[in-house]
C-alpha cells in the first residue's frame, strides 16, 4: 500500500511540473557545475541547461569560480525539448534586459557611469557595463585627438549616455565631456588663484617650433621661445622635453590665455648692463650670427650687439662674411647703448682710426724730438748741391 502511495505521490508530483515555455522566467537551483555549463534544476520535467555563452558575454569566465552546487538563478527561457531534451536557458540576456533599463534610467537623468573597456576597436571603445555593451566613438573618447585607442584597454573609466536605443543595441557613451567639464573646473579654481608675477611649477606638457605648453595643474601656459631665457633660443627641444617640471613667472592672463616666462630679475643681464656696456667702453665678444647689413655680437648671454658692415673695418667692406666667421671673437668701441630698447651698437672702425692717429701722433712727436737728439753729434756732409758746384767750378778754372 506503502508502494502505491509513494506510486501516486510520484504521479502527482509530476503533474505538478509543467514544462516552461520560451521566454519565461523561472527560478532555478544548480544541480551541477561543469567546466562549460550549469545544470539547474526548474521544477520542470527536464533540468535547464545554462552554457557559458549564456551566462555571461565574457569568454574567459570561471564557471565553477562563480557558481556553487544549491546556489539559485534567475534565468530565462531560450528553447525548449532541445535534440537532448532539455531546456536551454539564458542567464546573461536577463540581466541584459536589466542593464538595459538601468540605460534607460541613466540616460533620462545623465548619470555618470563606469565600465572597463574590453576592445580597442577602429573607431572607438567596447565598454562593458554588467552585462551590457556601450561603444564609445573615437571622437569621444577624450578632449584631445587620441591616435592609438588601445592604452585604454582594461581600464576603467567613466562616461555618460548619448543614446539609448534597446531595440538596435545601439548604446553610445561620451566620455569626452566628462574630461572638458573637469578642466573647466580645475581650470576656473587655477585662475582665481593666481596673478601676474606670481612663481609656479609647471609640467612641460608640448613642445612646438614656437615655445612650450606647461601644465600649470588646471590649465596649460605658453612658454613663448622668447621667453625662455634671456639669451637667444633656436630650438625649444634642445632645453626641455616632455615631463620636465620647470620653474615660470606669470609674464600675462588675458581671459583663460596664460603666458609665462622664465626671465627672472635675478638673471637678468641688463640689470647693470648701462655701466658695463658705456659708449666709449671697449669690449670682446664673439660673433653671434650674421646678416647683410652687420653681425650681431654676443656680449654675455642675454646681451648681443650690432657690428653695422659700415663699422667693421676702415676700407670698405661689402659684407659682414667675407672678414669675419660665426664664433669669431672680436673687439670693438661701443658706439651707442639705448637701454630702453635694448640695443648696443659696436664699432672696430672707430678702434682702428684711433690706432693709427695714436700712431701718427707718435710719429711726430719723435720727428719734433730728433733735432735736440742730433745737437751733439758730428757735423753733416756738405750737401749735394754745393759740392758739385764746387766741382765745376775747378773744372773752369
Amino acid at each position: 500500500m506503502s508502494e502505491e502511495m509513494s506510486f501516486e505521490q510520484y504521479l502527482e508530483e509530476e503533474a505538478n511540473f509543467k514544462q516552461p515555455h520560451k521566454g519565461e522566467v523561472v527560478e532555478g537551483t544548480v544541480i551541477d557545475v561543469k567546466d562549460n555549463e550549469i545544470i539547474l534544476n526548474i521544477k520542470a520535467k527536464s533540468d535547464g541547461v545554462l552554457t557559458k555563452s549564456e551566462y555571461s558575454n565574457n569568454p574567459d569566465v570561471d564557471l565553477k569560480s562563480e557558481v556553487k552546487i544549491g546556489d539559485e538563478l534567475t534565468v530565462k527561457v531560450v528553447s525548449v525539448n532541445d535534440s537532448e531534451g532539455q531546456v536551454l536557458v539564458t542567464y546573461k540576456r536577463l540581466q541584459q534586459d536589466k542593464v538595459n533599463k538601468r540605460f534607460e534610467e541613466a540616460f533620462e537623468n545623465h548619470e555618470i557611469l563606469t565600465g572597463k573597456v574590453t576592445q580597442a576597436l577602429k573607431g572607438g571603445l567596447s565598454v562593458s557595463y554588467g552585462e551590457g555593451r556601450v561603444f564609445i566613438p573615437a571622437s569621444l573618447v577624450s578632449d584631445v585627438f587620441e591616435r592609438d585607442l588601445s592604452k585604454y584597454t582594461d581600464q576603467e573609466i567613466q562616461f555618460v549616455l548619448t543614446e539609448v536605443n534597446v531595440h538596435k543595441r545601439r548604446i553610445i557613451g561620451d566620455r569626452r565631456c566628462l574630461i572638458v567639464e573637469e578642466k573647466k573646473k580645475l581650470q576656473e579654481e587655477l585662475l582665481s588663484r593666481i596673478e601676474v608675477g606670481q612663481m609656479i611649477e609647471g609640467t612641460v606638457k608640448n613642445l612646438t617650433d614656437f615655445g612650450a605648453f606647461i601644465d600649470l595643474g588646471g590649465a596649460d601656459g605658453l612658454l613663448h621661445i622668447s621667453e625662455m631665457s634671456w639669451g637667444r633660443v633656436d630650438d625649444p627641444k634642445k632645453l626641455f622635453k616632455v615631463g620636465d617640471t620647470v620653474k615660470v613667472k606669470i609674464k600675462d592672463i588675458n581671459d583663460t590665455k596664460i603666458a609665462l616666462t622664465m626671465k627672472f630679475d635675478e638673471n637678468n643681464p641688463w640689470k647693470d648692463a648701462a655701466e658695463k656696456y658705456a659708449v666709449g667702453n671697449v669690449i670682446t665678444g664673439k660673433v653671434a650670427r650674421m646678416t647683410d647689413f652687420g653681425a650681431f655680437v654676443e656680449l654675455e648671454e642675454g646681451i648681443d650687439a650690432l657690428l653695422h658692415v659700415s663699422q667693421i673695418a676702415i676700407d670698405h667692406v661689402e659684407k659682414p662674411s667675407d672678414v669675419l666667421k660665426v664664433g669669431q671673437e672680436v673687439t670693438a668701441k661701443i658706439v651707442d647703448f639705448n637701454e630702453e630698447t635694448k640695443k648696443i651698437s659696436l664699432s672696430v672702425k672707430a678702434l682702428e682710426i684711433e690706432k693709427q692717429k695714436a700712431e701718427q701722433a707718435a710719429a711726430g712727436d719723435a720727428k719734433e724730438a730728433a733735432p735736440a737728439e742730433d745737437a751733439t753729434e758730428e757735423p753733416a756732409e756738405e750737401p749735394v748741391e754745393e759740392v758739385a758746384a764746387t766741382e765745376e767750378s775747378s773744372d773752369e778754372e
